[in-house]
């Protein structure tokens, strides 16, 4: 395990910053519980007519408006007081603080005497979790500790947090400590069920509770009855609801890793609180699918009928336009459409035969109230009639932020037959002034992603005339989408219909679409517009006082981004993910691509390969990608060879360097990608003359590492023949000179049975012979 290095200097830095911190927090605490006990004694002195306020339906309510409830607020739902857990001495706080820097660095002899670190760090706070959870210095030493902790200790946890649970999840530091506990305990269910879970021993001294000797199903059950009560609240809570998003995730199964499920439980803001070398320990069952118990599908469908048992169609419009309440809503929707919805259509298909059990259970089904029933009810026949709530639901969705995310996934998981519905009534007819709107167009795409071919065909057919006012208004994601899905439903003519109509909106030239798309022609000439007179007059020198003078504009700039930056990122992003796919498409759109990149200017070469991830990856693909000019790959790479240095102390660029030595020198088959050796071996000698310069940055010595550097100075021809190994056999030549013996036996095979030389008489051959045998008969 790696191990961080730190000077003296930084030692005595970090530890000024750490007391520095450390004063703050305990003035932020200060001042955070004079808060909270002026409020208690301004809430025991109100009216209890007086407590509660029912927020607006517009969704707009003020979170700090509802006095006496969680964090100092009451709303719908809350027949609960937060509790004060109260405050840690300050000698225990300076020792956990001391424990969190040294659990923080996981820079232990051994893993046994980390271990043992821990037991300590458990029993100093065995009585004080509640305290550890709530405070805002010592949280993230519990978050620390979970990530370490064994399967005895989190059921400890457990235990310590159960009774207290609605208040931990509703507090702005406890809740993440919840979230962590619930996570970091998901692959011992699993393990638990398989029987592949063996029981940690009991540590000397201590005591087994009852909670070590239940199982982890048992305790994720015990806590959702104790959470039941609040569903309803905890849906709109700042911080409760990513609980139950947690939670929700862990019963179906979901894996934990993947990106989605990643943006769903946290916010962009969340602390990312880690342990060096503690991802290594990980399950691998957070990053598949996982085996969950029948009970925790059960649990499922509860807390989807409470959550929704108490609401009308009025108030799950609410909830769907509500900031907080929408992510929730969007999970507890497609765990029911998933689990629930599609499973009853597969039983009823099987079950077709008897007609009068079906209908039975058709009826038993429209009795049942779904949360997709709520929502869209008598869909998809209501889709018809503009006037009913189905149809009113879909189109006031359609053009709202955050609404918008709730249809699409309705439209993603819902069944087919509703999908049908929603195509033939209402986003079919509207389809290309729908993917016009910056909001309506993500909706739009979702139903394009499970559109037939020939309902693709119509749509392609409806948005070719608004191509323009795609690529005015940066809808590059829109036409992205259109050339996959036509790449995957094998729609030729529809792919250069689209090619067509983009090239056209770009002046009809295939060479300005790399450069429009990427937006490299407003960077590159800004750099290239430079005055002859400095040019002239103070040679080179003019040009580095006005890269200086750019430097120091951009210091003083604000760090903040802007909203016009934002988009012009988001267009630059979707740009380049639009490249990317035409040049996965082959034929006319991987040619234009190509033709595109092999026109551009070295400068703007290099602008992509070092700007952004984005831009670089283009280099990447395009590098992967079979060439439709034979001199594409070579005409890349030899735009690029005079910045070899640049690109490899680039973050962006190195990536571009190192893949270049894992293409083969020569094609394995016609068009395939290669780069001629002699670049190869300039980019290394290059390289070789900034050893020293690489070797003092991360960056530079991994590429020196990549091109295997060391191996190029000490033997050569090692490195030849490593740096030829990825052409084909038929084309590679070997480094070291072969043994003559080999030379022989490939020789003698290649000549014709009989052969017996160029120089061969048979005079002279049949006169051998005769001597020959004559000796043999003297000898007798």
């Amino acid at each position: 395990m790696g191990k961080n290095r730190k000077s003296k200097r930084q030692l005595v830095r970090d530890e000024k910053r750490a007391k520095k911190r450390g004063l703050e927090i305990e003035h932020e605490e200060e001042r955070d519980v004079k808060k909270q006990r002026r409020e208690e004694e301004e809430a025991q002195h109100t009216p209890a007519d007086a407590e509660y306020v029912p927020p607006p339906l517009d969704g707009t309510y003020d979170e700090n408006a509802f006095p006496g409830g969680p964090e100092g607020r009451r709303g719908p739902n809350t027949n609960f007081e937060r509790e004060f857990f109260g405050m840690l001495a300050e000698q225990e706080q300076e020792y956990f603080r001391h424990a969190d820097e040294l659990l923080e660095l996981n820079d232990f002899p051994s893993t046994e005497e980390r271990d043992i670190f821990l037991q300590n760090v458990y029993k100093e706070m065995r009585g004080k979790e509640l305290k550890l959870a709530s405070s805002q210095s010592c949280s993230r030493l519990m978050e620390r500790l979970i990530l370490l902790s064994n399967t005895r200790q989190k059921k400890s946890l457990f235990d310590a947090f159960g009774g207290h649970f609605i208040s931990l999840v509703t507090h702005r530091f406890a809740s993440h400590c919840c979230e962590k506990l619930f996570l970091q305990s998901t692959p011992v269910v699993t393990q638990e069920l398989s029987g592949e879970y063996e029981q940690e021993p009991l540590p000397e001294g201590e005591e087994e509770t009852e909670a070590m000797k239940s199982s982890m199903e048992d305790l994720f059950l015990l806590t959702l009855d104790e959470l039941e009560e609040h569903l309803g609240y905890l849906l709109t809570d700042r911080f409760g609801s990513h609980a139950i998003r947690a939670l929700l995730v862990i019963l179906s199964g979901r894996p934990l890793d993947q990106a989605g499920t990643k943006s769903m439980l946290q916010s962009r803001k969340k602390e990312y609180i880690t342990v060096e070398g503690a991802a290594a320990n990980q399950s691998e069952l957070s990053s598949q699918i996982r085996a969950v118990p029948s009970s925790f599908t059960m649990a499922i469908k509860k807390i989807i009928d409470d959550s929704t048992m108490t609401m009308d169609a009025t108030a799950l419009r609410v909830l769907a336009r509500h900031p907080t309440g929408n992510p929730t809503l969007q999970l507890l929707l497609e765990l029911e459409l998933t689990m629930f919805v599609k499973g009853k259509e597969k039983k009823e298909k099987k079950q077709k035969k008897d007609d009068d059990e079906a209908e039975e259970r058709k009826e038993e089904t429209q009795s049942e109230a779904t949360l997709l029933g709520m929502l869209v009810p008598d869909a998809p026949a209501a889709f018809a009639d503009n006037t009913t709530q189905a149809a009113e639901f879909v189109n006031s969705m359609i053009y709202d932020p955050i609404g918008s995310r709730l249809l699409e996934t309705l439209i993603t998981h819902c069944p087919g037959k509703i999908f049908k519905g929603l195509q033939q009534h209402i986003f079919g007819p509207r389809i290309q002034s729908l993917l016009r709107n910056d909001i309506a167009c993500y909706p739009a795409i979702k139903v394009l992603n499970r559109l037939s071919r020939e309902d693709l065909a119509d749509a392609v057919e409806k948005s070719i005339p608004e191509m323009a006012n795609f690529v005015d208004k940066g809808r590059f994601n829109v036409i992205r989408t259109l050339f996959e899905r036509c790449h995957i439903r094998n729609g030729t003519d529809e792919i250069n219909a689209l090619l067509k109509a983009l090239t056209s909106a770009y002046g009809n030239d295939w060479k300005k679409l790399v450069p429009k798309l990427c937006m490299l022609d407003e960077e590159v000439e800004e750099e290239e517009q430079i005055p002859e007179v400095e040019m002239t007059e103070e040679g080179g020198e003019g040009k580095e006082e006005r890269k200086e003078e750019k430097k120091k504009e951009k210091q003083q700039q604000p760090k903040f981004q802007t909203q016009e930056a934002k988009n012009k990122a988001f267009m630059l992003n979707h740009g380049c993910q639009l490249v990317a796919a035409l040049l996965n498409i082959p034929g006319q759109p991987s040619k234009a691509i190509q033709a595109s990149l092999a026109a551009l200017k070295p400068a703007q070469v290099m602008k992509m390969a070092t700007t952004s991830h984005n831009t670089s990856s283009i280099l990447v693909k395009a590098l992967q990608t079979p060439a439709t000019n034979p001199t594409f790959h070579k005409v890349l790479v030899s735009s690029l060879l005079p910045h070899v240095y640049e690109l490899a102390t680039s973050q962006q660029g190195s990536a571009v360097l190192n893949e270049i030595i894992s293409l083969p020198s020569k094609p394995a088959e016609p068009n395939a990608p290669a780069v001629p050796f002699h670049m190869k071996e300039n980019i290394i000698s290059q390289l070789a003359n900034h050893e020293s310069d690489l070797r003092e940055t991360w960056l530079g010595r991994n590429v020196w590492r990549t091109w295997k550097g060391d191996m190029w100075s000490h033997r050569r021809h090692d490195w030849v023949r490593w740096a030829k190994e990825t052409d084909p056999e038929t084309a590679r030549v070997a480094a070291v000179p072969r043994k003559r013996e080999d030379k022989e036996k490939e020789e003698a095979e290649k000549k014709p049975k009989g052969y017996l030389g160029k120089n061969f008489d048979p005079k002279k051959a049949k006169g051998f012979a005769a001597k020959k045998f004559e000796k043999k008969e003297v000898e007798a």
